[in-house]
């Protein structure tokens, strides 16, 4: 190989691989010292320069310095100085690759399902491959080669000449990043996302707050028909998403958080020593509070960061916390019921709405989140926001 030819290759590997040239001369340099001295039995203070601009090459020993030609290492030494070459540029490749993945960590990607390895689902991301594990896969959804797929980057790191890069389609971000890319008040900041909990594959409370106030940051991420929360759905495979209103007061919160059964405000009490909040509910309106398999007041209890523990008005009162409030009494409204099931709303929701929409009832499976007892009075600070 000449000068030209090598000048030629260090350009190639600089586009096709996106390998800075500097790393790869300095690659180079080091693999053609390797093999020299395994030519020349010379010593650790031999140095080589390879000419950026000319790609002649020059050898630096205790004799001084000369010019070098990669014919004169003779057959041995120079299959030698292309493996380290070789090395150097694996070595370098994982390198461009692990910084450029380093600094997505917790964003979304797109690739394709290319095989199945072990227990990890192998994703093409075109460049290099993720892994997709078992533990970070939603029960209930399958994939086959060739399929489109969406994830988190959870983790990057080096292992050995390559880079490894593990995806989660389990971790709350992903709710976050679909509602990102699908919510443009969401990307431009207007409406932030204030917290998101998730049991993987059954349900998600996700909530907003609109820092405009003639934009609805729940209608601005339901869309109008849904459309924008359904392609979330879609995305998730039909899991089921409540979007509700952010506040800064811990009973308002609560409140929200327990949707879609409805509590008032004055049935919420407090114990700030222990982040715990008892709820008084209704007869009716326990059942839905609590959720199937506790579903409803577990995510509640995550988003609100505090422990919450529902209680009918009999039980409240034989366990010796007082009297309870009278519950309100009904009154005639010409406004329509709250529906559940699969209705996508046919319209924007107003200011004063809280949304569920709901899909097929997968599966039980475990939460993927964390959280965060006598009761006190309300109080009207909640919990750090996340």
């Amino acid at each position: 190989m000449n000068a030209e030819d090598l000048l030629r290759m260090i350009d190639v590997l600089h586009r096709d691989k996106d390998i800075p040239k500097e790393t790869l001369f300095l690659g180079l340099e080091d693999a053609i010292a390797t093999a020299v001295k395994k030519r020349l039995g010379v010593g650790e203070d031999l140095v080589v320069r390879v000419d950026r601009t000319t790609g002649e090459i020059e050898v630096e020993d205790d004799e001084g310095e000369y010019e070098f030609e990669l014919a004169d290492l003779g057959r041995i030494a120079a299959q030698a100085c292309k493996q380290a070459f070789i090395q150097k540029v694996r070595e370098a490749e994982r390198d461009v690759l692990y910084d450029e993945f380093e600094t997505r960590v917790g964003s979304l990607i797109n690739g394709t399902v290319q095989r199945f390895d072990n227990d990890n689902l192998v994703i093409n991301l075109g460049r290099t491959e993720a892994y997709l594990p078992r533990e970070e896969r939603v029960r209930g959804e399958t994939f086959s080669p060739g399929d489109r797929i969406r994830g988190i980057v959870l983790e990057v790191r080096k292992d050995g000449p390559r880079v490894r890069i593990i995806v989660s389609r389990r971790h709350p971000d992903l709710v976050r990043r679909l509602f990102e890319l699908e919510v443009p008040e969401i990307a431009d900041e207007v409406v932030q996302i204030k917290r998101v909990v998730r049991e993987p594959g059954y349900r998600t409370k996700m909530a907003v707050l609109s820092l405009d106030p003639k934009i609805d940051g729940i209608g601005a991420c339901v869309g109008v028909r849904g459309s924008r929360i359904k392609a979330v759905i879609d995305e998730l495979r039909g899991e089921r998403i409540d979007i509700i209103r952010w506040s800064d007061s811990l009973e308002t919160l609560v409140m929200n958080g327990l949707k879609p059964a409805t509590i008032q405000l004055d049935h919420i009490y407090s114990d700030i020593d222990n982040r715990s909040v008892v709820v008084v509910a209704d007869e009716d309106q326990q059942s839905l509070a609590i959720g199937k398999k506790g579903q409803n007041v577990r995510l509640a209890s995550r988003l609100c960061g505090w422990d919450i523990d529902i209680k009918t008005r009999e039980e409240f009162e034989a366990e010796g916390f007082g009297t309870a409030p009278p519950a309100p009494a009904s009154e005639e409204t010409d406004e329509p019921e709250e529906t559940g099931g699969d209705e996508i709303p046919a319209a924007e929701p107003s200011a004063s709405s809280e949304e569920t929409i709901d899909a097929p009832e997968p599966k039980s499976e475990g939460s993927n989140d964390t959280a965060g007892s006598g009761p006190e009075t309300p109080i009207a600070q909640a919990g750090a926001e996340g």
